[in-house]
């Protein structure tokens, strides 16, 4: 786990991460015999996540060089070393381009790595030493919101604070809002295409929903269209704005919902579809849905 996290934080060097670096990660998984014979992930659910929350967004230095340090700390002998020096570099090679911040993060490493003294007491020393590397930026922290409310960790990571203390709201209400801002991100994506109008109906939503400020509702519409495209889980999604989100919030929520899937002045089938499926996935009924539509259509 040390050595996965800190070849990824080499590969996020020049700010990009590759397919195929990501490909190569695996392959490294594997060939240290982290997969079973079905060839699926030996990995836990939370042991991937804590890899997946690295691969999510860059590592700045700071963050990278405590992953170096960790991994410092976990190494066992010169053999080990060899090992994580040789993965570093089929790690970074992976995409057939070496950038230059490539380059200088894995000589960074290296130097890190090969002048570690390897001997038992050095190792002590380390682990002493962990307090140390505990005030280094360390997203594994919220590692729990990265699991259940993607869209609250990301906006976090680009306010560098909690959500509510920028927005103004509880705790409570900003997740909820993260996660409206995901189900309306949805519905406008549904076709592939975002317009300005879906984009502007989004904010409105949420500028009206929480009483937050065009500005900041602008932010959270960005993030949640930004985590819709890559892979947001749909059904985690629903189900957490189900279980925080009071039945009144939710009904209201529906208008939100056909607001922006007739932003561009009709209602397909398609969307109409869509709102239902998610009505049903938020633990509304038909009737809710249906007196939604109406609203809607001015019925």
């Amino acid at each position: 786990m040390a050595l996965a996290k800190v070849i990824i934080a080499a590969a996020w060097a020049d700010g990009h991460l590759a397919r195929d670096e990501v490909n190569s990660l695996k392959n490294i998984l594997a060939e240290l015999g982290q997969t079973g014979g079905s060839g699926e992930m030996a990995l836990t659910v939370n042991e991937w996540a804590e890899l997946e929350i690295y691969l999510h967004s860059p590592v700045e230095s700071a963050e990278r060089a405590r992953l170096v340090d960790e991994l410092g700390a976990a190494l066992r002998g010169p053999g080990d070393r060899a090992l994580v020096l040789a993965a570093l570099d089929q790690m970074l090679r992976a995409d057939r381009v070496v950038t230059r911040e490539e380059r200088e993060a894995a000589a960074e490493i290296r130097a890190a790595l090969e002048h570690l003294n390897l001997g038992m007491f050095a190792q002590l020393g380390r682990l002493l030493r962990g307090s140390m590397r505990s005030k280094a930026p360390n997203r594994e922290l919220y590692l729990e919101e990265f699991l259940h409310n993607r869209i609250y960790y990301a906006v976090r990571q680009r306010l560098g604070k909690p959500p509510e203390e920028d927005l103004g709201i509880p705790s409570d209400e900003a997740h909820i809002l993260a996660l409206a801002g995901g189900l309306l991100a949805r519905v406008a994506q549904l076709d592939h295409t975002v317009t300005d109008a879906e984009h502007t109906r989004i904010v409105e939503a949420l500028q009206s929903g929480w009483g937050i400020s065009h500005e900041r509702a602008a932010l959270v519409a960005e993030v949640a269209l930004a985590e819709s495209v890559a892979d947001l889980d749909y059904f985690q999604l629903t189900k957490e704005f189900a279980d925080t989100a009071p039945v009144d919030e939710r009904i209201r929520f529906l208008d939100a919902l056909f607001a922006v899937a007739m932003a561009d002045g009709s209602l397909t089938s398609e969307l109409s579809d869509e709102i239902s499926r998610i009505t049903a996935s938020i633990n509304l009924t038909h009737d809710h849905f249906v007196a939604a539509k109406r609203r809607a259509r001015g019925e």
